[in-house]
Parts: structure tokens; C-alpha cells; sequence
């Protein structure tokens, strides 16, 4: 059965509460990886590991443990892009399945933006996460479990 690992620093509270309801119904192993300790409910099926502190110590705690067919709950494009190559699969918090077919300009995208904001252009963070969002991502997460489960 696959595991479902989250890049916990980072992720939303209300994603988080969609995979502890998901993981109890489908008992589906879901691990939030984080370099600070996190409260979860009380579970057979979600545990939290937590990581020393430093830049992608959990990103690459997650490509170290992650197996083909796994899936990795992360906004971190890069993070994306490994997990894709050790043929598991990835979903940011709003929805969006990172495949073999997207990373690549999503990792192309990630790269401009960066050089446009080390160059001083003003640019503003994300929208905030939205019903909608919320929806696309157990949408997404819900197709996920269905396929793990054959």
C-alpha cells in the first residue's frame, strides 16, 4: 500500500485536516516530515517525523524514504521534481498533480520567477488558499486513493 508523505513546514492546516480524515477512512499511512515538532490526531495511520533543522533537510528526508507509487503533498517544485524521478507522484496543496509531463516547466517557471525578484521586480506571493482549491486537492487526493487501492 502507498504512503502518503507530507512536507509538513509548509503545508496549509486545512490540507493537513483533509489528509488525517482521509487517511483514518482509507487506513492509509500518511507521514508529515517536518524540522519541527507537529501535533497530530491520534492515529494509527499518521505519524510526523521530525528533522534536524537546516535548508531541504525534509525535502530531502522525503527523497530518501519515498517509494514508486508513493505520494508527496508539497508546494516545492524541485522537491516535485525529485520524487517524479523516483517514480512517485506529487500534489501541491491546491490541487495541481505534478507529472513527468508538467515539472519540467513548472521548474523552468519556479527559475524566471526567482531571477525576476533577485533582479528587484515586486511580485507578491500566492493567492490565498481557496474553497476551490481545497476542493481540487481532495479531488485529486480522493483519484489517488481509488487507484492505490487496486
Amino acid at each position: 500500500m502507498a504512503t502518503i508523505w507530507v512536507d509538513a513546514d509548509a503545508c496549509p492546516a486545512v490540507i493537513k485536516e483533509v489528509l488525517f480524515r482521509a487517511a483514518d477512512r482509507t487506513q492509509t499511512s500518511v507521514v508529515l516530515v517536518a524540522n519541527q515538532g507537529l501535533r497530530t490526531p491520534p492515529s494509527r495511520y499518521i505519524s510526523s517525523l521530525q528533522v534536524e533543522k537546516g535548508f531541504d533537510v525534509a525535502d530531502d528526508e522525503i527523497v530518501k524514504r519515498v517509494e514508486p507509487g508513493d505520494l508527496v503533498i508539497t508546494a516545492d517544485i524541485p522537491l516535485a521534481a525529485e520524487v517524479i524521478e523516483k517514480k512517485a507522484l506529487a500534489l501541491n496543496p491546491r490541487g495541481e498533480l505534478y507529472t513527468l509531463e508538467n515539472i519540467r516547466q513548472r521548474l523552468n517557471m519556479r527559475d524566471f520567477m526567482d531571477t525576476m525578484r533577485s533582479s528587484g521586480v515586486q511580485m507578491g506571493g500566492p493567492a490565498a488558499l481557496n474553497q476551490q482549491d481545497r476542493q481540487k486537492f481532495a479531488n485529486e487526493l480522493d483519484k489517488f486513493l481509488q487507484r492505490s487501492k487496486r
